[in-house]
């Protein structure tokens, strides 16, 4: 079990998120926090990162990795499709 609440969660999981965009990036891609929910970091890659192979990888062991390393291990990511922003509970 986690023991922070989503709010308590959401301006470290902002951190890591600003620390693993630049490697991001440097692919032509972006990286967007679309949510804390219950334990569960949802987040949408864009640009060239849409469609990629490798973008699954980089959710897991890019940013998922740095998350549960830095905030803790048990926090969960997942990627947001582009059009389910509002549909995060449909999602897993």
């Amino acid at each position: 079990m986690i023991p922070f609440t989503d709010e308590e969660l959401m301006p470290a999981v902002e951190g890591v998120i600003e620390k693993v965009r630049p490697s991001i990036k440097l692919d032509g891609g972006d990286i967007e926090l679309i949510a804390v929910k219950n334990g569960i970091v949802y987040v949408q890659l864009q640009g060239a990162c849409v469609g990629c192979g490798s973008a699954g990888t980089t959710i897991k062991f890019g940013v998922e990795r740095q998350i549960k390393t830095l905030i803790h291990p048990d926090i969960t990511v997942m990627s947001v499709p582009h059009g389910w922003e509002n549909r995060l509970d449909e999602l897993g």
